[in-house]
């Protein structure tokens, strides 16, 4: 077969074809061959009356490799897009050639319209060569990894339309003269690390712009005055940056724009009235500033296309405007952490592609409208912590699109429909935790086949757990403390294989734990304190929950010792055993817990197997570098407190051994944790004096030692410590002049000094 080919063509892309080291889907190894004319070739397109190479499109084939100088040599060139691929190493400097390493690219594509190199592996600068292709309109290259400053002569571009270099690392000012390429119709740019400020003026020579998206930089400054002269603007990202002052009233001359993102900045004021007179917007996004003021009441009036309004994390007062259940296409409705008054409209009920409330964290008033169980698409409704009141509307409960609930820490009462998920298929949050709610717990919970957390904390509820509870298998989280429950825990609760935070405390619960319970090798908290449970642990525990991070078991009846494997527990950040009946030695290995901040073994009947010594397990605990509570109180551990205390965390924060038996003297080492703010080392056996090295702890507050042996004159380094409220170092054996002692120790706000001998 004969076709007309030119050589230049074909050799720049053998070599490319060459060069690429992994072709995913096989094509070109098979389809680009040299026995059928390059024209034909898979991606490759033409031009008509040369048949010379006009566009390759070799975007998404997941190909691995480099691009090669020879690109360049494909003169004709208008279009190369090789977006969302592999290729990696610098763009070849001669990109006047096509990509960043041509040393031959700059005179030769000069026909070059479009550059696509979006999501590949591409590092480096991006070279000023780029700026010789003065017929561009378009330039991607995005989601790389490429450095350094955007080149000034970006604007010999005169014909760019769109810029983008989102998603790189790139750094310094945007030169300023980007704004004045007046063909510009998108500038993209987010996700860098670009700093400085927007021209004042930035729009004086830019009547074409679309978008402008800056998102997620470092830039500071005001927002340009002269935004209002860019009237084509349909879209404006500044989101995640520095910009301080007000919004520009100006922008209330974009009449034709259609998203508007300026959250997370450093805005103030007011938000221009004129905003709110867009009819054309669609999505406005100004949370997470320092917004101020009352929103209009009509606001909803002139907004028909409004899909998105989040205005959370400011400081808005007033009442929510009725007036938005006349944006008939609102689909999400942020405006939590503010400081609103009134009651939740009840018109919002009429808003049906409503799909999000976030009204969390005001000051609302009343209950929850009946209305909004007309929102039949509502995916999330968040009203936590907002001040509302009464029983939750059981039309909500039928709301079947319904996958987060968040109610928390509100004056709701009543109890809960016992058919509470017939309709709740796609429910995935139930968070009612501090209420007021009461009666049993539904049965019919278990319906909810899709709930991975689970939150009632902080009620009134009464009864059983349910053992239906167990049918929830996709469960994480699984919180009912500080109720009245009682009875025992289902052995069906084993059955929740997924289940990372069981949390009971605080309730009537009674018997022995479920073994099941433990073979849950995915929990990462259990807390079971304040009931009524008895039993021991199982000696395995510290294998069979290898992820746990914290177990809070205090304040029940458990009995037996503590199992060794404890100590294999790598993840563990809380071990709270508190007040129990538990006996035997402490494990040695506690130290083994380099992850461990709080420990409360108090109140116990715990030992120490060097009763006659130093106590090695505290000894071992200066392992645990990121210790801030050792609570280890009556217990009748003896022995002697080691001198390596001195050696325990810098980050600890309260140390009680107080009523331990110990004996010997105090270690001079403690006033080495110099963070310590409570020290209670009362009612022991400690002789000796009071370390001079604890004028040291200058962030002490409480400092406890009565009912010891300890003698000699109160240390004038006490003196120094600003902080101390609370004194006590009655019954010891102290001497010499208290009213000296009490001089310098008058910012005590309560010091005791009952008998001294």
């Amino acid at each position: 077969m004969v076709f007309s080919i030119n050589l230049v063509d074909e050799v720049a892309l053998i070599a490319l074809k060459a060069h690429i080291t992994y072709d995913s889907q096989g094509i070109l190894a098979t389809n680009w061959s040299t026995k059928s004319s390059y024209c034909s070739w898979y991606g490759i397109s033409c031009n008509a009356p040369q048949q010379r190479v006009s566009a390759i499109n070799l975007s998404n084939m997941g190909l691995q490799g480099t691009i090669v100088p020879q690109v360049g040599n494909l003169s004709f060139l208008v279009s190369l897009d090789l977006s969302n691929n592999y290729f990696h190493a610098s763009l070849p400097k001669d990109i006047s050639k096509i990509l960043l390493n041509f040393v031959y690219f700059i005179g030769k594509c000069k026909e070059l319209q479009q550059l696509n190199l979006f999501n590949n592996k591409l590092v480096g600068s991006i070279p000023e060569a780029i700026c010789n292709l003065s017929k561009l309109e378009e330039l991607y290259l995005g989601n790389n990894q490429l450095t350094g400053e955007i080149p000034k002569t970006f604007s010999h571009l005169r014909n760019l339309k769109i810029l983008s270099l989102r998603m790189n690392n790139l750094t310094g000012s945007i030169p300023a003269t980007i704004f004045n390429i007046s063909s510009l119709l998108k500038i993209s740019l987010s996700y860098n690390s670009l700093s400085g400020s927007l021209p004042m003026d930035m729009c004086n020579t830019n009547p074409k712009l679309k978008e402008l998206n800056l998102t997620s930089n470092h830039l500071s400054g005001k927002m340009p005055t002269g935004l209002g002269q860019c009237t084509k603007l349909q879209g404006i990202s500044l989101s995640y940056n520095e910009f301080t002052g007000s919004i520009p009233r100006a922008i209330g001359n974009l009449v034709e724009l259609q998203s508007l993102s300026l959250h997370n900045n450093s805005l103030t004021g007011e938000i221009p009235q004129s905003l709110f007179k867009i009819s054309s917007l669609r999505f406005l996004r100004l949370g997470e500033n320092n917004l101020v003021g009352i929103l209009p009441t009509g606001m909803g009036y002139d907004l028909p296309k409004l899909e998105m309004i989040d205005l959370s994390i400011n400081q808005f007062k007033g009442e929510i405007p009725s007036s938005l259940s006349h944006c008939r296409q609102l689909r999400g409705l942020s405006l939590s952490l503010n400081q609103f008054t009134g009651g939740i409209p009840q018109a919002i009920g009429s808003l049906s592609n409503l799909e999000e409330v976030y009204l969390a964290y005001n000051n609302l008033a009343g209950g929850i409208p009946r209305e909004i169980g007309n929102l039949s698409n509502l995916n999330s409704l968040q009203l936590g912590s907002c001040g509302i009141s009464g029983p939750i509307p059981p039309e909500i409960f039928n709301i079947s699109s319904l996958q987060m609930i968040d109610l928390t820490d509100n004056s709701l009462h009543g109890s809960l429909p016992m058919d509470i998920c017939k309709h709740l298929h796609n429910l995935q949050g139930l968070y009612l935790s501090f209420n007021q709610l009461s009666g049993q717990l539904p049965t019919t919970l278990s319906l909810c086949g899709q709930l991975l957390s689970l939150s009632l904390w902080g009620n009134r509820f009464t009864g059983n757990i349910p053992p239906s509870f167990g049918n929830l298998t996709v469960l994480q989280d699984l919180e009912l403390g500080e109720n009245n429950i009682q009875g025992n825990i289902p052995n069906e609760l084993g059955n929740l294989i997924n289940l990372q935070n069981l949390k009971l405390s605080v309730n009537n619960l009674t018997g022995i734990i479920p073994e099941a319970i433990f073979n849950i090798s995915k929990l990462q908290t259990l807390s079971l304190a304040q009931n009524h449970f008895s039993g021991s642990l199982p000696s395995s525990i510290g294998t069979q929950l290898p992820d746990l991070e914290g177990l809070a078991i205090g304040g029940n009846e458990f009995s037996g010792i503590i199992p060794m494997s404890i100590s294999n527990m790598s993840e563990l950040t809380v071990l709270d055993i508190w007040a129990n009946f538990f006996t035997g030695d402490v494990p040695k290995d506690l130290g083994n817990l380099r992850r461990l901040e709080f420990l409360n073994l108090g109140f116990n009947q715990l030992t120490d197997e060097h009763s006659a010594s130093e106590v090695g397990f505290l000894t071992s605990l200066t392992n645990c570098k990121f210790l801030r509570r050792l609570w280890i109180e009556d217990n009748p551990l003896k022995g002697i407190l080691p001198n390596s205390l001195g050696n325990l965390s810098i980050s600890l924060e309260s140390f009680d051994a107080s009523a331990c038996q110990f004996k010997g003297t105090i270690p001079t080492g403690i006033g080495n944790l110099i963070n310590l703010i409570d020290l209670r080392l009362n009612d022991n056996d400690l002789t000796g004096l009071i370390p001079i090295s604890f004028g040291h702890l200058q962030k002490l507050q409480w400092f406890a030692i009565s009912g010891n042996r300890i003698h000699g004159s109160i240390p004038s380094v006490l003196c120094h410590l600003r902080n101390l409220g609370y004194l006590d170092l009655s019954s010891n054996k102290l001497s010499g002049t208290i009213l000296a002692a009490l001089g310098i120790l008058l910012h005590c706000v309560t010091s005791l000094f009952t008998p001294m001998d």
